[in-house]
């Protein structure tokens, strides 16, 4: 830049800002046409900067949220996918059996329709598909009936492909719950569906009663659900929002590695986590950082250490803090990743003393006296879970991050996007009942189909529903 553009740099830029005046604004006019393109530049620059920071996402929003124009570019992978070179093929095994045969022969070369002579030899081709004409078994059912001389009435034998009362059968009936409790269809979509591919003549009240008489019916694995979650070891929680006849409600997860239970309720407070902990909690209760979870009782806690990362973050973005948040904030980034390093040393000779030290460190970072009000916040917070911290140094099945319990939460957010919710209390406890079952059947590696219809024809032979089917192992 030339000594002039310096001299109106350092003459007009004390004048630009927020608080230009009119008379500040006529001396940069009066300078020349120079000094007033360089204000107009530097107002246009701050403008933009203030748009860009305005619209900016909050750090801690998930990436689903964020519109695609403002996710930064993806960066290149460190490796290749898929694996190393030198290692054996993977491919879909054979099928079972073969159904049809067909042959290809040539009269004609395909490519000039000159004459062609058969060589030697033949190759096979195996192809799996859908047939063209699926068709819907009808089956009619004869019962015969008899007197019962010590019942003293007709009887007769109990039919178990369908509900009773009911025209369309048990696949039928299983097939549409899953489609819209555990893979998100809306009901619009599985009546296209039953209606055009499968042509089967459906409607959407019809598949809803028979979802509630399912859940009358599998009400009993919702209940085992819970209690098997009161005495697991490691138990993740977390709620999102929901909706129910366009109110605001809230959808609660508690999850395993084997199970999950959902509940909707219309509060988020206390009331709801004492609901759903009937008794004394004896294990690890890993959640974030919400005030309701302070009312279980019993067990230890494990809050997640992300979550007080990404508020770090937050703040640095939004409200630009001075003062001694700088110092504040590196203490505790460094506390936190000391622990999370510590973690992955594994434990050692030193690994009392070393885990001393974190507690040490933290009382010191709770003792200062911060002038930041951030900070002061974020002291409150570590002064009232400071024992829910490093809980995972202790317990080595036990993790820092609460990413279980968000992972379980998401299926139930993609089918709140397609389907807005639930429009009656009735069709939320349906949603939870449901959802639940088809979750927890697919973590524990069973068929959710064959499981339920298997479990329904017991139940309308016997009266009596099984047990919840335990985790398939990989020996089966």
């Amino acid at each position: 830049m030339t000594e002039m553009d310096s001299g109106v740099r350092a003459a007009v830029e004390p004048l630009l800002g927020p608080s230009l005046t009119a008379e500040q604004a006529r001396q940069i006019f009066e300078q020349g046409a120079e000094a007033t393109v360089f204000a107009l530049l530097t107002l246009a620059k701050m403008v933009a900067a203030q748009q860009a920071l305005a619209h900016a996402p909050a750090p801690s929003a998930p990436s689903g949220m964020k519109p695609p124009y403002q996710k930064p570019p993806r960066k290149g992978r460190g490796k290749r996918p898929g694996r190393k070179a030198g290692h054996p093929g993977s491919r879909r095994p054979p099928p079972p059996q073969i159904d049809r045969s067909e042959e290809h022969v040539l009269d004609c070369c395909p490519n000039c329709a000159g004459p062609v002579t058969p060589c030697r030899g033949t190759r096979t081709r195996l192809i799996e598909d859908i047939p063209r004409d699926i068709t819907v078994e009808v089956t009619e059912h004869t019962i015969h009936r008899y007197w019962c001389r010590r019942c003293q009435q007709v009887v007769e034998p109990v039919v178990a492909d369908a509900l009773p009362g009911s025209t369309l059968g048990l696949r039928v009936l299983v097939l549409s719950a899953w489609l819209h409790y555990a893979l998100g269809n809306t009901l619009s979509q599985i009546v296209e569906v039953f209606n055009y591919h499968l042509r089967l003549k459906v409607s959407t009240g019809g598949l809803v009663q028979m979802w509630y008489r399912l859940q009358e019916i599998l009400f009993a694995w919702y209940l085992e659900i819970q209690t098997q979650a009161l005495d697991s070891a490691v138990l993740h929680a977390d709620e999102t929002g929901w909706r129910v006849r366009g109110k605001t409600h809230w959808l609660w997860c508690f999850t395993t590695t084997d199970l999950t239970y959902y509940l909707i309720d219309r509060k988020r407070g206390k009331t709801v986590v004492k609901k759903f902990f009937r008794r004394v909690f004896n294990g690890t209760l890993v959640t974030d950082f919400w005030g309701a979870y302070n009312s279980v009782v019993g067990g230890r806690r494990q809050k997640c250490l992300p979550h007080l990362l990404r508020e770090l973050k937050k703040v640095q973005h939004y409200h630009r803090p001075g003062g001694d948040w700088p110092d504040f904030s590196k203490q505790l980034k460094r506390l936190l990743r000391d622990g999370l390093r510590l973690r992955r040393a594994g434990p050692g000779i030193a690994y009392p003393s070393e885990r001393q030290r974190l507690e040490q460190r933290l009382q010191r970072l709770i003792d200062t006296p911060w002038q930041n009000g951030h900070a002061r916040r974020l002291v409150k917070r570590l002064r009232r879970h400071r024992g829910e911290l490093f809980t995972f140094l202790e317990h080595p099945e036990v993790p820092f991050d609460n990413n279980h319990g968000e992972r379980a939460i998401r299926p139930a957010v993609i089918i709140r996007k397609n389907s807005y919710a639930n429009g009656s209390d009735a069709g939320a406890d349906l949603q939870a009942v449901l959802m639940s079952i088809y979750r927890t059947l697919k973590q524990r590696g069973h068929n959710p189909l064959e499981t339920i219809v298997s479990a329904v024809r017991t139940y309308l032979k016997t009266g009596k529903l099984p047990l919840l089917p335990a985790r398939i192992t990989r020996n089966g």
